[in-house]
């Protein structure tokens, strides 16, 4: 198992680039969660396979129809024993 935090900029909010995200996690039966973040960005925190993460990284930058991705960032991040993958709510602010 293996893990990553993705960060996804560019038009990625209003065009359901998190049920997406969602739909392609749950098909390659990866854990985690999605969210919007209040500067516009898309965030999620992924764990599984490692090659289903490669893929999942290469759907981030390919996203749904009517998105237009400009970049994702990625890094390792800690392993969570999440069971599913859910979406979170927004971000309001930058403390949240």
């Amino acid at each position: 198992m293996s893990a990553k935090e993705f960060f996804v900029e560019g038009r990625v909010q209003g065009v359901g680039f998190r049920a997406f995200v969602q739909r392609a996690a749950v098909e390659r039966r990866l854990s985690g969660w999605v969210r919007n973040l209040a500067d516009g960005r898309v965030q999620a925190q992924v764990t599984g396979d490692p090659k289903a993460l490669v893929e999942m990284e290469r759907l981030l930058h390919q996203g749904p129809t009517g998105a237009r991705v400009e970049s994702v960032c990625s890094r390792p991040c800690s392993e969570e024993p999440w069971d599913e993958f859910d979406v979170r709510p927004t971000v309001t602010d930058s403390g949240s």
